[in-house]
């Protein structure tokens, strides 16, 4: 796990690191859910693409 990490003389926490490191993997895999079709079988997207975002960041928090 990562620790505090100094931005300028203001430390952070180490989520907002992790928050930044998921949005672009989030992204990612929205992107190739789209260019495969499989995005069609969800009925709610942006419900979708929360939930999935929350999922890289858990999953980020967890083994990083």
């Amino acid at each position: 796990m990562l620790t505090e990490f100094n931005l300028f003389g203001v430390f952070m926490a180490p989520i907002v690191v992790y928050a930044l490191v998921a949005l672009p993997v989030t992204m990612f895999i929205r992107f190739l859910l789209w260019w495969t079709g499989i995005m069609r079988w969800f009925w709610h997207f942006a419900l979708f693409e929360v939930a999935l975002y929350t999922c890289v960041l858990c999953l980020l928090i967890l083994y990083v």
